[in-house]
C-alpha cells in the first residue's frame, strides 16, 4: 500500500475513536429493548452472595464472568495504549477481548504493533483478530488472514459485518457480493474457530441460518441501540463535506434490529453459541442477555472511554459491571450462570412486536 493510503486508514482510525468520545453518536430514536425484558425477582434467593460463581466456559476458554471487551481499535497510533490498557484488565479479570478491524496491520509494524500489544499486556486470555466482510469480498487473501492471526497470537477470527457503515464512510466501499463464500472458505482453511459480527446494525435470524451453515463456531448479534457507526460515519463526511453522504447517516442512524430482538430470534434459530452486544451498558443489562439465551455480553463504548484514562479504571470499570451481573445473579436465585439462564423472565412491549 502507498504511504497516503496507510496514512488515511490511521486517520479514519482515530476518527473512529475521536468522534464517539467527544460527540454525542449514540442512538438516538432506537433502544437496545432490553427495557423490555424483565427478570422475574426472588425474595428468597436461598443463597449467599459471596459463594455466587460468575464463571463461564466459551469456545473451550474458561472466563471469569461471561463478559467479552468487544471489537474497538487499533491502526492509529492511540490505539496502542487502549489496547494495551484493555487487554490488561482482561489479563487480570480472565476475560475475552475483540481486537478492532485488523487490515491496517499489514501496512507496516509501526501499525501492526497497536494490535500486537493487546497480546503482551494479555498472554493468558482469550484474544479474537478480526477483519472485515467488506476487505473479504474484496479479495483479501487468506495468507494475509492468517498473518493477521499470527500477529496477535488469536484463539479465534472474527468476521465482522458493516454494510451500512460502508455505505456511508466517505472513503467506503460497499462491495459484500461473495462474502458469506469467503466467510466458508475460511471456515475450512483456518484452524481456529471464526465469529461473525455486527457492528451495531444486528443479525437477523435468517442471516444467522446462513452463517451456521457456513461453519461459523458463534455470532455476535451486535444489535442498535448503542453507538451508531452511521452516526460516527456521517459526521465523518459532514466534516469532509461530503454532504449526500452526510445526509445518508442521518437518515439511516437508528437503523438495525434491536439488541434484545437480535438475540431472541437468533438464539431460538441457530445451535452455535450466540454472543449479546450493541448498547449494553450495566451488568444487569449483561446478565438479561444471558437469561435470553446468549452465551456472552460484549461490551464496547463503557470500556473506551475507560480505556483512554489507564488500565485501573478499565479495571474498575469492568469490577463494577460484574457486580451488577453477580447482584442479577443473587436477586433471580441463581448460584451458577447455568441457572441464571433459566431464570423466569417477561417480555413487555415493543419487544413482544418484534418477536410475532
Amino acid at each position: 500500500m502507498k504511504e497516503d493510503e496507510k496514512e488515511v486508514i490511521a486517520k479514519r482510525k482515530l476518527d473512529g475513536l475521536k468522534i464517539p468520545l467527544e460527540r454525542n453518536v449514540q442512538a438516538r430514536t432506537t433502544s437496545t429493548l432490553l427495557e423490555c425484558v424483565h427478570l422475574i425477582h426472588n425474595a428468597l434467593p436461598e443463597l449467599d452472595f459471596n459463594s455466587i460463581d460468575t464463571s463461564t466456559t466459551f469456545l473451550n476458554h474458561r472466563f471469569g464472568a461471561p463478559l467479552l471487551i468487544d471489537a474497538m481499535t487499533g491502526g492509529t497510533p492511540e490505539a496502542t495504549k487502549i489496547n494495551a490498557n484493555l487487554a490488561a484488565a482482561a489479563e487480570k479479570l480472565n476475560l475475552g477481548m475483540v481486537l478492532g478491524s485488523q487490515r491496517a496491520a499489514l501496512l507496516g509494524e509501526d501499525l501492526a504493533e497497536t494490535y500486537r500489544v493487546a497480546r503482551k499486556e494479555g498472554p493468558n486470555i482469550f484474544l479474537a483478530a478480526n477483519i472485515g466482510g467488506a476487505q473479504l469480498a474484496r479479495g483479501l487473501s487468506v495468507e494475509n488472514v492468517k498473518k493477521l492471526i499470527d500477529i496477535v497470537k488469536a484463539d479465534a477470527l472474527v468476521v465482522h459485518l458493516n454494510p451500512l457503515q460502508e455505505l456511508i464512510q466517505p472513503e467506503g466501499e460497499p462491495t459484500y457480493k461473495g462474502v458469506l463464500e469467503r466467510i466458508r472458505e475460511l471456515t475450512k482453511q483456518l484452524n481456529i474457530p471464526i465469529i461473525v459480527k455486527e457492528v451495531g446494525c444486528g443479525i437477523s435470524r435468517e442471516v444467522a441460518l446462513k452463517l451456521q451453515l457456513a461453519g461459523v463456531a458463534a455470532i455476535n448479534v451486535a444489535g442498535a441501540g448503542g453507538t451508531s457507526w452511521a452516526g460516527i460515519e456521517s459526521q465523518r463526511a459532514q466534516d469532509a463535506n461530503v454532504t449526500q453522504k452526510a445526509e445518508l447517516g442521518e437518515v439511516f442512524w437508528d437503523w438495525g434490529v434491536p439488541t434484545a430482538a437480535a438475540l431472541i430470534e437468533v438464539v431460538k434459530a441457530v445451535k452455535v453459541p450466540v454472543i449479546a452486544s450493541g448498547g449494553i451498558r450495566t451488568g444487569l443489562e449483561a446478565a438479561k442477555c444471558i437469561a435470553l439465551g446468549a452465551a456472552l455480553s460484549g461490551m464496547a463504548y463503557p470500556l473506551l472511554k475507560a480505556a483512554v484514562v489507564s488500565k485501573e479504571e478499565v479495571e474498575a470499570t469492568l469490577n463494577k459491571i460484574i457486580l451488577h451481573f453477580k447482584a442479577t445473579m443473587f436477586l433471580v436465585g441463581a448460584q451458577k450462570v447455568s441457572e441464571l439462564r433459566n431464570a423466569r423472565k417477561v417480555i413487555t412491549q415493543p419487544l413482544k412486536d418484534w418477536l410475532g
